[in-house]
């Protein structure tokens, strides 16, 4: 997901961007998308006390099948834009990671010594899943029901399994993170680019 790329705006979708209300909420969520990027290196740090634990290591990755047998799921993948993978299928599936790490640290936290930044954070993805949508919503092209709250149970029967747990889930939502704040910097620049024109023509 770190190589995702924004491609140009498609004529079906450029309303919507420059829509000053769709506008808004898109500043919004990427103020929140950034806030929560922010906080995760603090709330890791405050929350998991196991050493080989590291947010930023490559050993992170051969933990994988320690998430499978924990019962952590993968984050939906977000794509560029395109005619292939719309607006929408993004703002869905951004709205169902988000849920998804609202859920599994809700599940985790009451194992964990320290939860009052994990609190924080929870309050943060809740708020932008809220903007999510909301844009959605207006992205819609049919009236279609919106992602169900995640349901799921983890497998967590010591300390050792929920510091792993609150570990993979931090560092998962934080790549999760990472990519949606590149694609939704791509609707931004595509409308000021769009705003821009706009204005010369009136000028």
């Amino acid at each position: 997901m770190a190589g995702l790329a924004s491609g140009a705006p498609l004529p079906e979708r450029s309303a919507l961007v420059a829509d000053p209300q769709f506008q808004e909420m898109g500043q919004r969520s990427r103020v929140l998308t950034q806030k929560i990027l922010n906080s995760i290196p603090d709330t890791h740090k405050s929350c998991i006390h196991t050493q080989t634990l590291r947010l930023d290591s490559a050993e992170n990755s051969k933990l994988a099948t320690m998430a499978s047998i924990i019962g952590i799921p993968p984050a939906p993948v977000l794509r560029a834009v395109s005619e292939n993978f719309t607006l929408e299928t993004n703002l869905t599936r951004m709205s169902e990671g988000l849920q998804l790490h609202w859920a599994l640290l809700n599940s985790v936290s009451p194992l964990l010594q320290n939860v009052d930044k994990v609190t924080e954070l929870m309050a943060d993805v809740r708020d932008l899943s809220i903007q999510i949508n909301k844009m959605l919503k207006m992205a819609q092209t049919e009236d279609l029901v919106q992602p169900s709250p995640t349901s799921l149970t983890l497998r967590l029967p010591g300390d050792y399994e929920a510091q792993v747990a609150a570990h993979l889930t931090l560092v998962q939502l934080q790549s999760f993170g990472r990519t949606w704040s590149a694609a939704s910097g791509g609707w931004t620049r595509a409308t000021t680019t769009t705003q821009r024109a706009d204005q010369q023509v009136l000028h």
